[in-house]
């Protein structure tokens, strides 16, 4: 714990049997208390290892419910076990869990309620391996949803997060899509209600074993978030509303 909030970290994972390990041995247990993992049917041993290394709680989805779906039982998970503090981690070892503390601690003394490893700030993306297309693309969206939502970050699409419970309970993520597109829609919803965001420096590495979606579904998702920034600005406006943006 720290600062008397419980710390829950969740892995939403799907074919890591490679990273898996890798990942959990670098969750600093010095501060956190338990590790959820969600597996979304995976067809590799990811289950496996998962109950092996004694993870606090292992979840099997009995279909594939994709990443947004997996993280809603990540996140319904951490908030019914009274976690104050959830950090996402992806198993495939993309993102260090070294930097867990660094976030914990800024949501622990009341800094920011949410915190995002950004593989943009310090050229951590390049210096990773991101393809150059991924990078442009992440790039120019970056720059579109700043431009039409009038915000600020660096990076929209990272999968590195770290919520205060609060956030969590007050944002209605179950409205959100189970796609990829669930990350933008949660972060617009982040700012709808109010609350800050901060950025930290993450190193990023690609690997054959790091997850990644195929060109179809990445411009799939661009839509979907060019989509999302528009909703968001029009119900700032009032022109309109959506329903990822209600409490109920």
């Amino acid at each position: 714990m720290v600062r008397d909030k419980k710390v829950v970290v969740v892995l939403p994972a799907f074919n890591a049997a490679k990273t898996l390990e890798q990942t959990y041995r670098e969750i600093p247990d010095d501060i956190v208390d338990e590790v959820i993992l969600v597996d979304d049917r995976s067809e590799d041993t990811t289950l496996e290892i998962a109950r092996k290394l004694g993870i606090t709680q292992v979840i099997s989805h009995s279909e594939n419910k994709g990443y947004g779906g997996n993280q809603k039982s990540c996140y319904d998970a951490a908030l019914s076990r009274k976690a104050d503090i959830i950090i996402m981690v992806h198993p495939d070892y993309q993102y260090t869990p070294k930097l867990i503390h660094s976030m914990v601690y800024l949501i622990a003394n009341g800094v920011y309620p949410v915190v995002l490893g950004s593989r943009i700030l310090g050229r951590g993306a390049l210096r990773g391996g991101m393809p150059l297309w991924r990078y442009y693309a992440n790039r120019a969206l970056t720059l579109a949803q700043n431009l039409i939502m009038k915000e600020k970050l660096s990076e929209y699409h990272t999968g590195y997060r770290a919520y205060s419970a609060e956030v969590l309970q007050q944002i209605n993520y179950h409205h959100n899509s189970n796609d990829f597109v669930f990350d933008n829609q949660i972060i617009a919803q982040i700012f709808y209600h109010g609350f800050r965001i901060a950025e930290i420096t993450c190193p990023t590495t690609y690997h054959d074993e790091a997850s990644s979606i195929t060109l179809p579904r990445s411009i799939r998702y661009g839509f979907g978030v060019l989509a999302t920034a528009f909703a968001y600005r029009l119900q700032r406006c009032r022109i309109a509303r959506f329903r990822i943006f209600n409490h109920e």
